[in-house]
């Protein structure tokens, strides 16, 4: 079993009283902080009631393109609405987690999320936090739905269910699409994944997430799911996360033992 080794975050959490969402403790990734290609190496820590038990299940949220811009503390507003759905329809106290994907790399690129830095951050999660390893989840926002894509493609291991909204398949742009779909979703077939796509999003059509999903099933998955909402556009966010089925869907989800293919 692991135990927190920041004091202070225990320390904030015995000391919330009042309703409302507690401010987010900042981490920071201590080991492999030098091999980061575009994270931030610190990332915001919302508790999601009063106190919190060994084994706690984690929420990961991936901020879409413009989280980058803003300061740290300005990215975890997302948070909040998980937060209240979660307190909403009853779901059991969890960690939420909110990194942030920096606009360009340490070369000078334009980023996207990256799952090397991605594991690296889970990996200093798991070590300062006590996690329950088989209740481990992941949604995420535009890139962030890319981001989702992108890491459960490479590490279905990790995760208890996957959720991405509105997200591309391809590092390039919102049309674009990954030369390793299939492998992405051979992977993705091991995990239950449920993407959410507005109908009339003109940033990230909706066919995107129809394509990955449609592969995955291709790959033997039978645990991807979609949804359209035929009226959305790229804000649907606003109604997947205000919905019971999302938070019934995800916490019933736990870890089987796979493993990513090579």
């Amino acid at each position: 079993m692991r135990f927190c080794l920041v004091p202070s975050f225990f320390c904030i959490l015995a000391g919330f009283l009042g309703a409302q969402p507690q401010k987010p403790e900042v981490l920071t990734i201590s080991l492999g902080k030098d091999e980061l290609i575009s994270l931030n190496p610190n990332y915001l820590v919302f508790p999601a009631v009063e106190k919190t038990k060994p084994n706690t299940p984690l929420l990961i949220y991936l901020h879409g393109s413009g989280g980058g811009f803003a300061p740290l503390e300005r990215i975890g507003g997302q948070a909040k609405a998980l937060l209240a759905g979660i307190k909403k329809f009853g779901k059991e106290p969890c960690y939420i987690v909110v990194p942030q994907c920096f606009q360009k790399t340490k070369s000078g690129k334009k980023s996207s999320w990256e799952p090397a830095d991605l594991n690296l951050l889970l990996d200093d999660i798991m070590e300062k936090l006590s996690i329950d390893p088989k209740r481990v989840y992941l949604t995420g926002n535009s890139m962030g739905g890319y981001g989702c894509w992108a890491w459960g493609g490479h590490s279905p291991q990790r995760f208890a269910a996957i959720a991405p909204v509105v997200g591309g398949i391809g590092p390039g742009g919102p049309k674009d699409v990954t030369p390793d779909l299939e492998k992405w979703a051979e992977n993705l077939a091991q995990v239950p994944v449920y993407a959410f796509a507005g109908g009339k999003d003109r940033v990230v059509p909706a066919d995107r997430s129809e394509q990955m999903i449609a592969e995955i099933r291709k790959a033997g998955g039978k645990q991807a799911m979609i949804k359209i909402y035929p009226e959305g556009g790229h804000n649907v966010r606003q109604q997947v996360y205000n919905s019971q089925e999302f938070y019934d869907w995800m916490f019933s989800c736990f870890r089987t033992m796979i493993r990513a293919t090579e």
